[in-house]
């Protein structure tokens, strides 16, 4: 996950530079007033999104499969923590149920 994250930051800082200079260039469109580096920002930030989404799709692929496999693991360790409680249930109830059969 770390990977594709970091993967994102760099597709998303590159746009910013190719933004950057478009627009210090002239040949894209500044902010008005101030906001010049908030145009700058959300520029890159709208260009970089359809660019990660097609580029980084295996990397993105396998982050999901190592997600599923740890939600899996964490379901199967709480089910078999689930039987265990009511197996010690069933073991304390039939144990209880025997001494009072025999008292």
């Amino acid at each position: 996950m770390l990977r594709y994250t970091l993967m994102r930051l760099g597709i998303f800082v590159g746009c910013l530079v190719v933004v950057w200079g478009l627009v210090h260039s002239g040949l894209a469109p500044r902010g008005l007033g101030d906001s010049n580096g908030l145009w700058i920002v959300l520029l890159a930030l709208v260009l970089s999104a359809p660019i990660s989404f097609v580029v980084l799709r295996k990397e993105r692929d396998r982050a999901s499969e190592r997600i599923v496999r740890r939600v899996d693991r964490v379901k199967a360790n709480l089910e078999a923590n689930r039987t265990m409680e009511d197996t010690g249930d069933d073991t304390a109830r039939s144990q209880g149920q025997a001494q009072g059969q025999t008292s």
